[in-house]
């Protein structure tokens, strides 16, 4: 294998389609295709300046076909394979897809030795509907949150962020927590509000700004902003008696509530990655259970693939946005430098980049 492919790379502070070698995979090594690919909150964050990671390339949730491999790698891997990849390692630091290795972002991705015997890597059905991609990984960590939410049997599941994360798990909720849980979905924006209450999935009750709401216990919260937000996403928690609390999304340094005074909320989130340890590790802070986590366990990738699979029409709307790696670009551009979630017209709650034909 030689050449070029095409990728949206960020370089000396922009970011743009460019043409980058093509390398051949080496022992253990993959080469993979991808066909659709999300783009992430984390991923907004690094364009907005918020995270160094230092991969030019970025993109960690989609769907690929495996297109050469190297010596040693298994049959199970042959050119051809429909395949997913874990993003998260959970005991090797030096594989965080799309952060500190190269994503998914490119016509050509090279996945190291390390992740194929790590087992990051997951051959799909060729019944996938790989459309729904962008979908699969963010779905894993709904599935991973309320699958440990769900060992304290909650009443009441409040969802405090409306990216696709909180979408996701308005949507999920019932699926995995059970037919009575009532959801609640906390929106930052009127016009997110809006969105949800256009949808025929929406929560029992979307609240809009900071309200003050106490609920039906017991109460499980699940904490689905940006990391800029989380404190205050966890003060409302607090606020609303919550018993047990996920931060799933990411805490910025220092990140400190004097409601939890003592408590290191970035030691309580990292604690977990990847699906370890299992169950997951979790802080009694007063009366209040506090958890986080970092990626998810394969299982949860395999969960999530069979729950699009079983309703795909259930989710499939939260993808707001396609394009292809030229008009991801600009979008990603324009989101770069603005907080403004509407893009082309629309509210966009999930950007779907359709990357090559190897369907």
């Amino acid at each position: 294998m030689n050449g070029t492919h095409r990728a949206v790379v960020r370089a000396g502070g922009t970011l743009s389609v460019a043409r980058r070698p093509t390398i051949a995979p080496g022992p253990g090594e993959l080469s993979v295709a991808t066909v659709y690919a999300g783009l992430c909150g984390t991923d907004i964050q690094i364009l907005r300046g918020l995270r160094d990671d230092p991969a030019p390339v970025i993109g960690h949730e989609g769907i690929a076909r495996v297109t050469a491999a190297g010596a040693g790698v298994p049959e199970a891997f042959a050119p051809g394979t429909l395949v997913a990849v874990n993003p998260t390692h959970p005991t090797d630091p030096s594989f965080l897809l799309g952060h500190n290795v190269d994503g998914l972002l490119q016509e050509r991705t090279l996945l190291p030795g390390s992740a194929v015997t790590g087992g990051m890597v997951l051959p799909l059905p060729e019944t996938t509907d790989v459309t729904l991609a962008p979908l699969l990984e963010p779905l894993a960590v709904v599935r991973y949150a309320l699958g440990e939410l769900a060992a304290f049997t909650p009443a009441t599941l409040l969802v405090v962020g409306d990216g696709v994360v909180g979408h996701l798990a308005v949507r999920a909720a019932q699926r995995w927590l059970g037919a009575d849980i009532r959801v609640v979905l906390v929106h930052h924006t009127e016009q997110g509000r809006a969105f949800s209450a256009a949808s025929a999935y929406s929560a029992d009750l979307t609240l809009a700004g900071s309200p003050a709401v106490v609920l039906d216990g017991p109460v499980a919260a699940l904490l689905a902003t940006p990391r800029d937000a989380t404190v205050a996403a966890l003060e409302l928690a607090l606020a609303a008696r919550a018993d047990v609390v996920d931060i799933v999304g990411g805490l910025p340094p220092g990140a400190a509530t004097p409601l939890l005074p003592g408590v290191d909320m970035a030691a309580v989130r990292s604690a977990n990655c990847g699906g370890l340890p299992d169950p997951a590790r979790i802080t009694m802070a007063g009366r209040v259970r506090v958890f986080g986590h970092r990626g998810v366990a394969n299982r949860h990738l395999r969960e999530a693939a069979a729950e699009l699979a079983r309703e795909p029409g259930r989710y499939r709307d939260l993808i707001t946005h396609e394009y292809d790696l030229d008009g991801a670009a600009r979008v990603m551009r324009t989101l770069a430098r603005s907080r403004d979630r509407t893009v082309d017209g629309r509210r966009l709650i999930k950007l779907s980049i359709r990357i090559t034909g190897v369907h």
